[in-house]
Formats: C-alpha cells, sequence, structure tokens
C-alpha cells in the first residue's frame, strides 16, 4: 500500500509514493508537472495545470481557497524533507497559539495520545493560554480490563474515570507522549471525560472522533479547572 495525497480542487492527486521510491508515514512527493510549496504558516500548498479554476458561481470561496499569486491553499499543515517527501501534521484551523505566541499542532500531540492502547480520543487545549492541557476520551474496554486485573472498584464509566488508579494509568500515558515534543508542547494537565460517548452524541463524529470545538465548549467547566478559572 502507498500513501498519497490530494483532493478534489486538484484532480485527484498531487503527491504520491511509487515503488522504488516510498516513505513510509508520508505522502510521497510532488508528481511532475506540479508544484508543492509550504507556506509561512506551515500550509501545504499546490499550484500546475491539475489545480482547478475555481468553484462555479462563488468567487467569494475561490478567492478564500487561492492564495494571491495563484497556488491552492489545501487547509492541511505539513512538512517536507531533504529528498522532497511531504508529511501531513494537522489542519492549518486546528493550529493551537500559545499565550507566548507558539503555533503548535495538536494532531501531532493527539495522534501520540492515541498510540496508548488506554486512550481511544483526546483533544489538546491551549490557545491563547500558557500551557497545553487535555481532555481524554479512554477506551473502555481496555482500561475496564485494567480494572478488573488489579482489581479496582467501579460501578459505572463515570466511576472507572475517577478511580485514582485509572487517572494514575493515564497520567503515564501523557508522560510517555511528553517525552516525544518539546517543553512547549508538552501536556501539563489532563482531565477525562467520565461519560460514555456513542455514535449519536453530538461529540462524535460519525467515525466516533471528537469534535474540537464542540468538545471544547460542553466541557468548559473541565478545562477551566486546569487553568485555576
Amino acid at each position: 500500500m502507498f500513501e498519497g495525497f490530494g483532493q478534489t480542487e486538484c484532480s485527484g492527486v498531487a503527491t504520491v509514493n511509487v515503488p522504488g521510491r516510498n516513505k513510509i508515514g508520508t505522502i510521497g512527493f510532488t508528481l511532475p508537472g506540479s508544484q508543492t510549496r509550504i507556506s509561512k504558516d506551515g500550509e501545504i500548498q499546490l499550484r500546475g495545470p491539475h489545480v482547478f479554476k475555481g468553484y462555479w458561481g462563488d468567487p467569494k470561496k475561490t478567492a478564500d481557497t487561492m492564495t494571491a499569486d495563484g497556488w491552492l491553499k489545501t487547509g492541511d499543515v505539513g512538512r517536507v524533507d531533504n529528498e522532497g517527501f511531504f508529511t501531513i501534521t494537522g489542519r492549518i484551523k486546528d493550529i493551537i497559539i500559545t499565550a507566548g505566541g507558539k503555533n503548535i499542532t495538536p494532531a501531532e500531540i493527539e495522534s501520540a495520545l492515541k498510540f496508548s492502547p488506554y486512550v481511544s480520543d483526546a483533544v489538546i487545549i491551549g490557545d491563547r493560554r500558557k500551557y497545553l492541557t487535555a481532555l481524554v476520551m479512554i477506551d473502555q474496554e481496555n482500561v475496564e480490563n485494567f480494572a478488573q486485573e488489579k482489581q479496582i472498584p467501579f460501578s459505572d464509566f463515570a466511576s472507572l474515570c475517577a478511580a485514582p488508579e485509572v487517572v494514575e494509568l493515564i497520567q503515564k500515558q501523557v508522560d510517555k507522549a511528553n517525552k516525544e515534543f518539546a517543553r512547549v508542547e508538552q501536556i501539563k494537565d489532563f482531565r477525562l471525560i467520565n461519560i460514555l460517548l456513542t455514535a449519536e452524541d453530538e461529540e462524535l463524529t460519525p467515525t466516533m472522533k471528537l469534535k474540537r470545538g464542540f468538545v471544547e465548549s460542553k466541557h468548559k467547566h473541565l478545562i477551566d479547572a486546569m487553568y485555576g478559572s
């Protein structure tokens, strides 16, 4: 399986890995005849004959999607290595700018947390704040198995999340993830979402991922507690 990258506005694929030239974890190199660049704010942008002319009957949306010098703004944040392979690190709309002016891509930190079998999903908080925190959704099955093996009493999902041993377990996962990042990118505090969510809940997308904006609004009391306000 070879990863590639593209969108409708660039007629399909823009970068790709191929047999003999493949770097796992990247979206590959730019296809011949097209151009790819990283903007000052880290966005992957495209230009070439494969890029569309604009949205039918919607000049405003077209103007918002294209740069003044004719590059397509993909909305994806990424980087390129010295061999020309591109990597996507997140969405530009999700970039966190801390109180100290540091730009942070939360998706990378969230992905590091989700490598843990005990973490189902996580949302990093920190926009215009002094440090980063996280709202964490535990993996019910794995954490329940952990609790049963350790003979930790719980009666429901909320009491499972409240168990000191479970909080300590997730703290260890946070500490492990923090080792991969610079100090300013490390999670200083976290809270567990102690409501068992299903696909019908507004907090989750159809693929069972937390909706960043909705979660931040609904669980504001947890966020305020982590920042002492």
